[in-house]
């Protein structure tokens, strides 16, 4: 059983994030990339799974120009088997999933795994996107993956509970927190050995993107804080009500 992992190249979450004079784009200037941390505890997953003879081969894809390969090789180094980069840019998450479809279809596998969201735009969408293209099943809000036989069996939350399901192969797979404990660290040897391992570079095809960013804006700034003499109980109240708004 192959499992691929859709990866996105994020900022760090500790990145301070600038825009250019125009605010029509971000300055990436000096930024630390990482792997998608939702994507990242999907790959740890594949690993485990792997690692206890339920999986064969792990395959990451990820869409970008080459400041991608980085990031793909700590996935690589980390423990899966294979990368895949398509050249191209992702505007939006229709373009980044049209190009994902069109690169797994070259290279498919049983389970296809997508974090429920990337930390910088926080979308939520690539992944039921995928899915549709690809004319596959998907579940989303996976919080657990077991995969027993040929089949797997999965549990995902829903308002009030869990849901334990299972579902035809292949498909795709939307993860969220709990699908893993701690993320896969690399080690000193999965560093060395990554390097030798193979990363395809495939040419994308022509997709336009179906939206646009117009511009961006910081939220505005938290007031100072406001001390309230502990025994202004009226005033308290006012402030929460008027100004705060919270009752």
């Amino acid at each position: 059983m192959n499992i691929l992992v859709c990866i996105s190249n994020v900022p760090d979450t500790t990145t301070r994030i600038k825009f250019t004079a125009d605010n029509k784009s971000v300055d990436y200037t000096g930024v630390q990339w990482i792997i998608n941390p939702w994507d990242e505890l999907a790959l740890t997953r594949a690993i485990e799974l792997k690692e206890a003879g339920k999986a064969n081969k792990i395959m990451v894809i990820s869409v970008g120009n080459s400041t991608v390969e980085a990031t793909l090789r700590k996935a690589l180094a980390a423990g899966a088997d294979e990368a895949i980069r398509v050249d191209a840019e992702a505007l939006d998450s229709f373009s980044t999933a049209s190009h994902l479809a069109d690169a797994i279809k070259q290279y498919p596998a049983d389970i296809i795994l997508c974090g429920i969201e990337s930390s910088d735009y926080n979308g939520s969408s690539v992944g039921g996107m995928l899915a549709e293209m690809l004319d596959l099943p998907s579940v989303s809000s996976v919080s657990s993956l077991e995969i027993e036989g040929g089949s797997i069996k999965i549990t995902r939350e829903i308002e009030g509970g869990r849901q334990q399901l299972e579902t035809a192969l292949p498909a795709v797979l939307v993860v969220q927190k709990g699908i893993a404990i701690n993320p896969r660290i690399p080690s000193m040897r999965g560093i060395m050995t990554a390097r030798t391992k193979p990363l395809k570079v495939i040419t994308a095809s022509a997709v336009n993107a179906e939206s646009q960013i117009n511009s961006y804006d910081t939220p505005p700034q938290k007031s100072s804080c406001r001390m309230i003499d502990p025994e202004n109980l009226d005033e308290l109240v006012e402030l929460l009500h008027k100004e705060a708004r919270v009752i």
